[in-house]
């Protein structure tokens, strides 16, 4: 769920990031999905209790840009897998030929690790949207964003068969300078976003699609979900966004890592 407006939130982000120094770029070369093994730690706090992490670290600032170049879009999931939801957008994705980078919030994960198999299958990416998909997170002790995120990644990369998250994405926009330095340290860009659809909301698919059609041009992260309740009108949105897109001459990709 979106916690924050699209632009708007991307601007207070991007300001809040100003001057935090970047975690070192990894130097493995990483799949489409997963990372390879390597160094590195987050330095929490001694109340914090992360796991140590397997993956080489990766920059602590939030993403918002394509690695698909200036003129391509992120379509990003979040909140799932939904036993309902989840397949009808796989399909949605499968039939206009997109990758999409999938937020999972680790309960669900666990509870649905078919579902998590069939995204990696498909060539998707996943993200970790944390255990319980708190969006008062920003607001609680780096003990609980540490159990949040870690537990989650655990959750999810069991889920998948051994596929790491490439990607944190914090619920509602609730980043912590400490949470982005421990994501970043298990190998987990901060993800962020330029365009909410206002999917969950569920204000109709034409004001969904209509979202996205007039904010597009001010960054290229789309965010849309695929749980958290009827998502009907999600999937018939995103078989008209999508070809849409592709008219106006929009390519798609992952985010930047």
């Amino acid at each position: 769920m979106a916690r924050h407006g699209g632009r708007g939130w991307y601007g207070r982000v991007v300001a809040a990031a100003v001057g935090v120094t970047a975690v070192a770029a990894a130097t493995s070369v990483w799949t489409a999905q997963a990372g390879q093994s390597g160094g590195g730690s987050a330095a929490p706090s001694t109340s914090a209790r992360p796991a140590a992490p397997e993956a080489a670290p990766v920059s602590e600032t939030i993403a918002h840009a394509s690695a698909a170049g200036a003129h391509a879009v992120n379509i990003t999931i979040d909140d799932g897998p939904d036993p309902v939801w989840t397949p009808q957008v796989l399909q949605v994705l499968r039939d206009n030929g997109v990758k999409a980078t999938f937020c999972m919030v680790g309960t669900q994960a666990e509870a649905h690790p078919d579902l998590v198999k069939q995204v990696v299958a498909a060539g998707h990416r996943l993200c970790d949207h944390t255990v319980s998909h708190d969006t008062t997170m920003d607001k609680k002790s780096q003990a609980y964003q540490s159990q949040q995120i870690v537990d989650a990644e655990r959750q999810i990369t069991k889920a998948s068969g051994g596929v790491r998250p490439m990607y944190y994405r914090a619920p509602g926009g609730a980043f912590t300078p400490y949470s982005r330095k421990l994501a970043a340290s298990h190998g987990m860009r901060p993800l962020g976003w330029n365009v909410d659809s206002k999917d969950f909301e569920r204000p109709g698919s034409a004001a969904i699609v209509a979202t996205v059609e007039r904010e597009v041009a001010g960054g290229p992260t789309i965010l849309f979900h695929d749980a958290g309740g009827d998502r009907s009108q999600t999937v018939e949105a995103l078989r008209t966004v999508l070809p849409w897109l592709k008219q106006q001459g929009y390519g798609f990709g992952f985010p930047v890592r």
